[in-house]
């Protein structure tokens, strides 16, 4: 396996700056909470050579962690997964909802006690990787670690005892729709913020 390079957080926004993924205005999250920033992540997962050099650089942190799967959700998940998989090594497989219940499809398994890294790309409640992490615990794998690619929680977005890491952390304000300053001053909602899911 090749040597696998750490990044600074500073790296990191550069990259996401440069591409033009981290956005100014007033954007509905797919939580329902409004918020005057918002970071489009297929701004720069689009390039794949930084795609490479940011999951080399979440893979770098569990070189040692004996990581057998990569498991990511839909849709972001699944290339962060994919090249965070090949870095380490292992296999890289998805959850999507079925039913609006998070799961495994297309014959994907686990076997009792293999060791997953889960890797998710924007967090901003953690709700979708707590069910990830339910999801990897119904399968019989042990969830070792979240790897995230931006934790715009502030901090909040915990997983009980599975730790979590990100390569860049940014404590951005959200606002319920009826409390939100952006909605009373009636600054329109930016249409971007409306495609994708921008976190998790």
């Amino acid at each position: 396996m090749a040597e696998l390079k750490a990044l600074t957080e500073k790296e990191v926004e550069d990259m996401l700056l440069e591409t033009g993924a981290i956005m100014e205005g007033h954007f509905l999250l797919t939580s329902g909470l409004h918020s005057p920033r918002y970071v489009e992540k297929f701004n720069v997962l689009q390039k794949p050579e930084y795609t490479e050099k940011l999951c080399q650089a979440m893979a770098a942190k569990f070189v040692d962690a004996n990581i057998e799967t990569v498991v990511g959700p839909v849709t972001g998940g699944i290339l962060l997964a994919h090249e965070t998989g090949k870095a380490l090594g292992t296999r890289a497989i998805f959850t999507e909802r079925e039913n609006g219940k998070m799961t495994f499809r297309r014959g994907f398994t686990l076997h009792e006690g293999e060791r997953v890294l889960i890797v998710e790309d924007i967090v901003t409640t953690g709700g979708s990787i707590r069910e990830v992490i339910d999801v990897v615990k119904e399968h019989g794998g042990i969830p070792v670690a979240v790897s995230m690619l931006v934790d715009r929680s502030g901090g909040r977005a915990t997983f009980g005892d599975v730790p979590s890491t990100a390569l860049l952390h940014m404590d951005v304000q959200t606002y319920e729709p009826d409390n939100c300053p952006l909605c009373k001053q009636g600054v329109p909602m930016t249409k971007r913020g409306r495609t994708g899911k921008t976190e998790g």
